[in-house]
């Protein structure tokens, strides 16, 4: 099963949203959860990395 960036990035982006308090605590989660939806957009755009197909070493000889 795959994560769902997207929808995790717009619950958290909720949550910052709901927390409009000046108090300590308000201001601290929301630092947090800055954090959280940074590290969750990089991993909704991070392309995956290429597969690297290997030749057969018998036939890599036969040509050369």
């Amino acid at each position: 099963m795959n994560s769902d960036f997207s929808a995790a990035r717009l619950h958290l982006e909720r949550a910052y949203h709901y927390l409009r308090g000046n108090d300590e605590t308000s201001r601290s989660t929301c630092e947090a959860l800055d954090l959280l939806i940074e590290t969750v957009a990089e991993a909704q755009h991070r392309k995956p990395e290429p597969g690297v197909l290997e030749f057969p070493r018998a036939a890599a000889r036969r040509r050369g």
